[in-house]
């Protein structure tokens, strides 16, 4: 929580003058000016209250030696992109003596709506208020909220004096992720999280690493020995899951993708891409994210992440800020992928030329298993309308290559759903290549 002291100085309260207290003293001025030409004192004792009154509210505003403090919480602070999120702002007055008119103020880009003002009317001595607001945002990104601004005012009106606090906030947007149905994927039989185990002993008994019975352990898996050995009840360690690996490949080359907005490939790839990441997740595998510039999150220096939503958080705040590449190629990802590509690779791709399918092909050797949604991105620009039964022969074509090279393709095209899509993974052969979607 920040604070904020009052300011000094003649100088800074003559700044803080309002129109109406600018204007009551340029009345002052003009009517002491008419009252020495034209020798009325009664004249001049009019001028000299209209200009003593902003004066006196600038220095009652300046002896006003009360201090505040502001504080911000975000509920919350990570949000899907087209959803709500809450700010929640206190001002805690800690001096002795009770504030006036406050108006508060946070800044916030314009993305995520109005600023948002609020008035405040008295705050007594150690007393607090609190107010909320909401913010929303249909693009993904970081964004920074605040500094929170206070703006002091007499009761007439005459002057307002700025203070600011230096603490802010950041919002988290991320792409919005679809839940995903439960399938078996290509390859999963040689690593998903739930089907390998190993157990810890493995050489005999005498290597069993034991702990010490607990309530509603099975008695069938009391190791006698130890429980010899230690003088209490001993249970065999249970089995540990062996996590499989997944790796989510984006493509986020500029070249490959088309339209503009929330409404383009792009954006549709970077949902779907979380939405697959998340999945997985959930499903017991250990998944990297991996762009075509060669960037993989998390990366080896990043180390065991704890817990399923640490890791996803950090998937989802990586597709937050990712951007479109000026690349032209898949040659980096293809590079991480041979260094350390086993397990089950996913892959969201937008337009591809005869190389890089060839490259994919050779690429699906290093995994256990390859699924891909291959965007007909021409149909996001609007510059391709084809009939229900009438396929693209180039993307057709594609879609063959690279089934013929073991990946379950999946066409996809504007207005499909990635869930829809994702029930086909578990096909070897996926779907036919109509319209982009599977029926």
């Amino acid at each position: 929580m920040a604070k904020a002291d009052s300011p000094t100085g003649l100088r800074t309260g003559l700044r803080g003058l309002t129109t109406r207290g600018r204007s009551f003293l340029a009345a002052g001025i003009t009517a002491a000016i008419c009252a020495y030409v034209f020798g009325q004192d009664t004249l001049l004792q009019v001028s000299v209250l209209l200009a003593a009154l902003p004066l006196a509210a600038a220095v009652l505003l300046l002896r006003t030696r009360y201090r505040v403090a502001g504080g911000r919480r975000l509920s919350p602070y990570r949000v899907a992109a087209g959803q709500e999120a809450r700010v929640h702002l206190r001002l805690d007055n800690v001096s002795r003596v009770p504030t006036g008119l406050l108006l508060l103020e946070d800044q916030v880009p314009y993305v995520l709506g109005p600023r948002p003002r609020f008035v405040l009317d008295r705050v007594e001595p150690r007393g607090f208020r609190e107010v909320s607001y909401r913010v929303r945002s249909d693009l993904r990104g970081r964004y920074p909220l605040g500094p929170l601004q206070l703006r002091v005012a007499d009761p007439f009106g005459m002057c307002e004096l700025n203070r600011s606090f230096a603490a802010s906030d950041v919002l988290t947007v991320v792409p919005q992720v679809v839940t995903l149905p439960t399938v078996k994927l290509p390859g999963e039989s040689t690593g998903h999280g739930e089907s390998n185990t190993h157990t810890l002993a493995l050489a005999g008994d005498d290597d069993v690493i034991p702990r010490e019975y607990r309530h509603g352990d099975d008695l069938r898996r009391v190791h006698w020995k130890s429980t010899a050995r230690y003088g209490e009840l001993m249970v065999r360690r249970e089995e540990q899951p062996l996590r499989a690996k997944a790796t989510v490949l984006l493509d986020t080359r500029e070249v490959a993708h088309r339209g503009s907005g929330p409404a383009s490939s792009f954006e549709w790839a970077v949902s779907c891409a979380a939405s697959v990441g998340v999945h997985l997740l959930e499903r017991g595998y250990q998944t990297r994210l991996l762009t075509d510039t060669g960037l993989a999150v998390p990366g080896p220096e990043a180390g065991a992440i704890a817990t399923v939503a640490e890791a996803a958080g950090l998937l989802l705040d990586s597709l937050a800020v990712v951007e479109l590449s000026d690349g032209g190629t898949l040659a980096r990802a293809e590079q991480v992928l041979r260094n350390g590509g086993d397990g089950v690779l996913v892959a969201v791709l937008g337009s591809l030329d005869e190389e890089q399918v060839a490259r994919l092909g050779r690429l699906r050797r290093r995994a256990a298993g390859a699924v891909a949604f291959l965007l007909d991105t021409g149909t996001w620009a609007g510059l391709r309308h084809l009939a229900p039964d009438t396929p693209d022969q180039d993307a057709a074509d594609q879609v063959t290559r690279l089934r013929e090279a073991g990946w379950t393709v999946l066409p996809a095209k504007a207005g499909d759903s990635a869930a829809t899509l994702w029930r086909h993974a578990e096909r070897a052969t996926a779907v036919p290549y109509r319209n982009g979607t599977g029926s």
